[in-house]
């Protein structure tokens, strides 16, 4: 038994079409599925990742409109980080980001690889990473 990879990770939003918006539209990722959740048939569950939805590229998330904002601690999820191929790559997006309206931090160093970081239109806080 050994763990191969990481699958997919679930975020809650509010809005999926303006969720949509930002990972489609913005971001680029394809929409691979829509529906509702497997796990509670009255919310709403789309996938987002590369065009095959293949385990790795994939973000859920969720839609609970009436749910009280989270709070940052022990059991919550600090970011989700994206990868990228290349330091110019990652200086391309951020531009690209920034122009688009979205706020960004500076390119950092990391010792190894370079980030910048971002929050999606609910606050969860993305990182795009240099492979």
């Amino acid at each position: 038994m050994r763990i191969t990879g990481l699958h997919h990770v679930t975020l809650i939003a509010a809005d999926l079409d303006r969720s949509t918006s930002f990972y489609r539209d913005v971001l680029g990722l394809a929409l691979v599925r829509e529906g509702a959740n497997d796990d509670d048939p009255g919310a709403r569950h789309f996938w987002f990742g590369d065009a095959q939805g293949t385990p790795g590229t994939l973000l859920s998330l969720m839609e609970y409109a009436d749910m009280p904002e989270g709070t940052a601690g022990r059991g919550s999820t600090h970011h989700v980080a994206l990868a990228v191929s290349s330091r110019e790559e990652l200086a391309a997006w951020r531009d690209y980001l920034q122009e688009k309206g979205v706020q960004t931090t500076e390119i950092f160093e990391r010792g190894g690889f370079t980030s910048i970081y971002l929050r999606d239109p609910d606050g969860h806080i993305l990182e795009i990473a240099t492979a």
